[in-house]
């Protein structure tokens, strides 16, 4: 009789980690998946019974900066336990195995655990010429997504290229670059875009499965809310600079200097949704924005058509102040000439009332020394 397999906390324990460490673990990864306190004991009761969850990760066209973003986080938890929390079965970057025993194993997986496994894709598919320009094992990308999908439980697409095509898909796109949703159907998909997506924010989508055996909630274009429900202009540290009306009008100038808001610039947080400004990169210390540098909006669709980066958006969705750059400087410049005037003009007539308050003093005080 077999043995069944491992528990995450079985695992855990495995590797030297104590029930302490475990249930810091759990408390991270539960704040990272954006789940709120009282869902933590899900969280530990699901990792404390569940066996690891199997996955097939599949690389297509693209850079592996997403699987770079994931394996380099500086977070030693998402390093050590996360790929161990998983069953990384398959994987043409980290796998040790090559040729036939890596396709064996990408084969075994599907079989042994259909319905059960969650796949993990980076990169576009190319449909161009029956899809030739981007084969693993003599197959093309098209068919083998198609294949490994009609399986999973679930398809995560990392970063950019996989949920929206990226710079492959960018005119003139001479290889058809599709995303992942595009070419298969009939199965759950979490888009995590980027470019590369935050690693934590892959931890958290994960983990999220892996405790409630479900996909988070998404948003309307298939994003976890719990990480694109805001704009990076929402959490922006330049925000106020922006409702004040502060810009930099170009890199390096004095008001660069100052951290004034990067909007004429090029800058696209007022139309890109990530949590960027919230999670931030190498282990939260920084991003772009903080960095002197615009977003350049590399989680939405389109992004590298969507004009010259360094070109500001003629406008943007908004209400109130959140009209234009140009319009709110022009408006709080206004604001401010036509205080300017008032104050002056108020000063004016203060000034004015008080010298004729004292020439009807000094032409008083003469007349009262006749009298006496």
């Amino acid at each position: 009789m077999s043995r069944p397999p491992l528990t995450i906390w079985e695992q855990a324990q495995m590797q030297g980690y104590s029930r302490r460490d475990f249930l810091q673990f759990c408390s991270w990864i539960a704040a990272a998946a954006g789940i709120e306190a009282s869902g933590v004991p899900a969280v530990v009761e699901a990792l404390d019974t569940k066996p690891r969850l199997p996955v097939i990760w599949m690389h297509f066209q693209e850079c592996t900066c997403c699987s770079e973003s994931f394996i380099r986080s500086s977070h030693p938890i998402v390093s050590n336990i996360i790929l161990d929390t998983i069953s990384l079965d398959y994987t043409e970057t980290l796998q040790a195995a090559a040729g036939k025993q890596a396709e064996a194993a990408l084969h075994s997986t599907m079989e042994k655990y259909k319905g059960q496994y969650l796949m993990l894709v980076e990169g576009s598919v190319p449909t161009a010429a029956d899809g030739v320009y981007c084969c693993i094992g003599g197959r093309t990308a098209l068919d083998i997504v198609r294949e490994a999908a009609a399986g999973a439980k679930a398809v995560v697409t990392w970063g950019s290229c996989a949920s929206n095509g990226c710079i492959q898909a960018s005119k003139p796109n001479p290889t058809k670059a599709t995303p992942i949703e595009d070419v298969i159907s009939g199965v759950p998909i979490i888009k995590v875009p980027g470019c590369p997506p935050i690693a934590e924010v892959m931890a958290g989508v994960i983990v999220h499965y892996l405790a409630f055996d479900r996909i988070p909630q998404l948003d309307g274009i298939g994003r976890p809310k719990a990480f694109y429900s805001r704009r990076v202009h929402d959490t922006c540290y330049r925000r106020p600079n922006y409702d004040a009306g502060l810009f930099v009008e170009s890199f390096d100038d004095e008001n660069a200097r100052r951290g004034y808001c990067l909007y004429k610039v090029g800058c696209r947080g007022p139309v890109t949704y990530n949590a960027c400004g919230v999670i931030r990169w190498n282990n939260g210390v920084s991003y772009p924005i903080q960095s002197g540098h615009g977003c350049i909006g590399c989680s939405e669709a389109h992004f590298w058509d969507n004009g010259p980066f360094y070109q500001h958006l003629a406008s943007f969705p908004g209400f109130g102040i959140e009209t234009t750059a140009d319009t709110v400087g022009m408006a709080v410049g206004a604001v401010t000439v036509a205080g300017i005037a008032a104050h002056a003009v108020v000063t004016n007539i203060r000034k004015r009332s008080v010298i004729a308050e004292e020439i009807r003093t000094s032409e008083k005080i003469p007349e009262q020394g006749k009298d006496a």
